[in-house]
This record gives structure tokens, C-alpha cells and sequence, in this order.
């Protein structure tokens, strides 16, 4: 099965499995307002880019691979890599370095950076390679992508998936939080890694009305970048959990305690999405007085700016009263 040239009942397990996939996020409206992306999920073969993963059982992990000598196995792992949920593709002493994310969740992303024919595509966080793919197919020009990560493994395997799903975008070993100048400009920057805060590098590499989307706190952040030192935007709506940034971008805020918080402030993801994002700036029962007094606010009422080398999140305006410093 090299490269995963499956046999044919696999084959038809696959082409089966993608098609039902592609109704599942059809279903979950992800890409209602650019459906072009179905056809990409329907074509650009995900279990290319697992050839194994790591599933939770009780006391661990459990690896699935797809050249496993037992076919029922090889079945559930090919089934698996179509399920529209998130894959743990690389573990190190136990802790996730790289996964590959929920396909819905990556439909959703995809959707709202807004791709158009001839768009240059940075992304931030190589994983798998499967996003690259999907982006490559959308633009049908491999040499638009441009995908870096930190690890030289990842970039090494996620070349090979790549080549093996007929793609060739351009992948870099190095720190995202400081893109790829030698590929700039660029007209949409996707992240695929949660980070701190927005790199001031990325708004240098992307064109005047380009957009950034990345991971934010356990969010979505879209900034419409207005030149080469200024960018800002809102949130999405939905709630994204992302590996983090390996590399020059780490910060890791101490985690107040939340014992004094009320428990319907502890348990909302709402209030912990708040938290996050505020950074340790906000004390955890201010946090809760505010969030309570603004009607536990929607995330699509949190912003972003970064101006000048600095970055700060808010509620409702960029000008105040409920500004954050991000780090």
C-alpha cells in the first residue's frame, strides 16, 4: 500500500466515506456562503494525509495505521480519517504536537478568508498538509500556497502527502510567527496553530485589504489588515481549540484562580473565552462582573487591532471602554 494506493474495496470505502463527509459539513452550513469549497473536500483525499493517528482509549492512546496487516483495522482506520472530527497525528511524551483539525471547522475557516481566483495563501502551522492541499485545489495553482512550520519532520511528511495527493505548494521549515518574507506579498494569511497574539510580521508580508484569519484565545479572529501596521477585526461565532505555536510567538499567561468565580461563570465557555483572552490582565471576579454585566457576551462582539508593533482585544469597539493588552 505504498503511498496509500488503496485496494479497491478500500478505494470505494474512501471515495464513499469523502462524499458523506462532504454532506456532513454541507449539512453544518460551514461553507454556505462560498459552496465551492465542497468540491475540493469531495476530491483531495484526507487518509493521504493520516497514514496513521492516535485514538483515546481508557489509560492512553490507541494508533491506527492504515498499513496495518489486519484489514478490518485498515477499514477503521480509513473510515476514521473521514469522520468530521479532529485527528491526533503526533504525540510526544504524551503531550499533541500536531493534529490534524475537524474538517467542518476547517470548511468554516476556509470559508471566511474568503479565497478568490490568483490569491496568494500563507499558512501558519503545516500539520498534516491536508489544508494546503484543500487550498491548492481550491486556487488550482500550487505555487499561490505557502505553508510553514516549525518542525522538520512535519514539513518533510506533509511534502510527501502533498506529493502524493498531486500537490506541490511551497512548504518552509521555520518560525511561523514570522511567515515567509521571500514568498510575500500575500493576500489572505491563515493560521492553523493558536497563538497569543497577531506577529506584526504577518501584516508586513500582506497586501492592504488582505485578510489574516487565526486562532485567537479559544476563538477565531478574521483582521482586515490596512497596511503594513495596522489590522483589525472581529471574532467568528464558533469556539476553536488549536495545537499551540511552536517557536518565537510562546507565552503562556499564569492561570488565576477561578474559585472565588460563581460555577455558571466557571463551567461557561463563553466566560473562559473572556478569560483567555484577556490574558491574566483581568483579576477572575472582574472578569465575571463584567461578562455578567454585559450580557455574557457572543464572541462576535470581541475584536482585535494591531497597530504599530502593539495588539489589544476589546468588547464591542476598538476605541474602549473594555480594552486588553495582548502580549
Amino acid at each position: 500500500m505504498g503511498g496509500h494506493a488503496l485496494g479497491k474495496d478500500l478505494e470505494a470505502v474512501a471515495a464513499e466515506a469523502r462524499a458523506a463527509l462532504a454532506r456532513e459539513i454541507d449539512a453544518s452550513g460551514a461553507w454556505a456562503e462560498d459552496p465551492v469549497w465542497r468540491e475540493a473536500f469531495e476530491t483531495v483525499p484526507r487518509h493521504v494525509f493520516v497514514p496513521y493517528y492516535y485514538v483515546g482509549i481508557v489509560g492512553g492512546h490507541e494508533r491506527l495505521w492504515g498499513e496495518s496487516v489486519d484489514a478490518g483495522a485498515r477499514e477503521r482506520w480509513l473510515r476514521g480519517a473521514y469522520a468530521d472530527t479532529p485527528l491526533a497525528t503526533r504525540l510526544r511524551d504524551g503531550e499533541l504536537v500536531s493534529s490534524s483539525s475537524q474538517p467542518s471547522l476547517m470548511a468554516l475557516m476556509l470559508t471566511e478568508l474568503r479565497v478568490a481566483d490568483g490569491h496568494r495563501v500563507l499558512e501558519i502551522g503545516t500539520g498534516t498538509g491536508y489544508n494546503a492541499a484543500l487550498l491548492a485545489h481550491r486556487l488550482g495553482d500550487d505555487s499561490l500556497v505557502t505553508s510553514v512550520d516549525l518542525d522538520p519532520e512535519i514539513t518533510e511528511s506533509a511534502r510527501r502527502h502533498l506529493s502524493a495527493a498531486g500537490h506541490r505548494p511551497v512548504v518552509v521549515t521555520g518560525d511561523g510567527a514570522r511567515g515567509v518574507p521571500a514568498r510575500a506579498p500575500f493576500e489572505r494569511i491563515i493560521a492553523t496553530c493558536g497563538l497569543p497574539s497577531i506577529p506584526p510580521a504577518w501584516l508586513v508580508q500582506c497586501r492592504p485589504e488582505g485578510r489574516i484569519l487565526s486562532p485567537l484565545a479559544t476563538g477565531l479572529v478574521v483582521l482586515t489588515v490596512r497596511d503594513a501596521t495596522h489590522a483589525e477585526g472581529r471574532f467568528l461565532h464558533t469556539p476553536a481549540y488549536f495545537v499551540p505555536l511552536r517557536g518565537g510567538a510562546r507565552h503562556r499567561p499564569e492561570r488565576a484562580s477561578l474559585g472565588a468565580v460563581p460555577r455558571r461563570g466557571r463551567e461557561h465557555e463563553l466566560f473562559r473565552f473572556l478569560l483567555a483572552l484577556t490574558g491574566g490582565t483581568l483579576d477572575p471576579l472582574e472578569a465575571y462582573a463584567l461578562w455578567e454585566g454585559e450580557g455574557r457576551p457572543q464572541r462576535e462582539r470581541y475584536g482585535v487591532t494591531v497597530a504599530d508593533g502593539r495588539g489589544w482585544a476589546w468588547l464591542d469597539e476598538p476605541e474602549g471602554p473594555y480594552l486588553w493588552p495582548l502580549p
